[in-house]
């Protein structure tokens, strides 16, 4: 007869609780970067699925903003006579798409990433922050490539840095910021409530139109322009404009105002996505 051998506990596996925080704001970061393999294969996802059985595949990063530069540069530039700081037309629209181009595109994807990553939150476990996490970084690709265009365009007007880019990369942070906090509050409402999937084409459009994208911020009169700023992409379309070329003035107190309005809505929504996380496997 067999004898029984009995198995140290550690051989056993362990078992996993997950319960929810009680928190109103518990961040768990070490839980985020323990799935930052995740985040990657995610992006690379998205990147794959967006240019996938496209003709020209990734040339559309470049063309979106090139046609409605073009588009721009003759009614608001070339008919409508809008200022342009100094700048040939083509170079201070695209200046100021680059960044609007990403933090459009970045915004509806992560309003819908809980909608159409239903399928995986109500099978597996994991920190439901990556979905519009890697939403607002896979934009990072497109916007990397357009960048490249505008330097060319840039190098053929003859129109070079100076020390002003090193403001560039803090313009590009406080928009993906700006991306992201915008996705966290816009993709668990539209897991509430699917009205949000229609309204989001007339949000960015009338974004659009809200931000400096056509005009200059200097038609707007200066006493009011820090309350212009409440809109955190106008200080990051005139940071980038202005960093990039080094014509107009400094963004300044517009800039400020858009920061402190970015880390408050970016606490809020992160308080927000964490109430409906535990909850919204039962809705979507």
């Amino acid at each position: 007869m067999a004898a029984v051998v009995a198995k140290p506990r550690s051989a056993f596996p362990l078992t996993h609780r997950i319960t929810p925080r009680r928190g109103l704001l518990e961040m768990d970061f070490a839980e985020l970067w323990h799935y930052r393999e995740l985040v990657y294969f995610m992006v690379w996802r998205d990147v794959k699925v967006r240019y996938k059985q496209t003709v020209i595949g990734a040339a559309w990063a470049i063309l979106q903003p090139f046609l409605t530069m073009v588009v721009f540069s003759l009614f608001f530039g070339r008919l409508a006579k809008m200022p342009s700081n100094g700048l040939p037309y083509p170079i201070f629209y695209y200046a100021a798409l680059l960044p609007w181009t990403y933090f459009a595109t970045a915004l509806q994807t992560a309003a819908n990433t809980l909608v159409d990553h239903q399928h995986v939150i109500t099978k597996v476990f994991f920190p439901r922050l990556l979905l519009p996490l890697a939403s607002v970084v896979a934009g990072l690709v497109d916007f990397s490539i357009s960048f490249v265009f505008l330097l060319c365009m840039m190098a053929y007007y003859h129109i070079w840095p100076g020390p002003a880019i090193l403001w560039l990369p803090v313009f590009l942070l406080l928009a993906i910021f700006t991306a992201l906090t915008a996705g966290l509050w816009l993709s668990g409402l539209n897991a509430l409530y699917r009205d949000v999937r229609y309204i989001m084409p007339f949000l960015v459009q009338f974004w659009l139109f809200a931000s400096p994208v056509a005009y200059p911020s200097s038609v707007v009169p200066g006493r009011w322009r820090w309350l212009y700023g409440l809109n955190p992409m106008a200080g990051v379309i005139e940071g980038f404009r202005w960093s990039l070329t080094g014509h107009g003035d400094p963004p300044g107190k517009m800039v400020l105002v858009s920061a402190v309005v970015v880390l408050a809505a970016l606490v809020g929504g992160l308080a927000y996505f964490q109430t409906i996380e535990g909850t919204v496997a039962d809705f979507v």
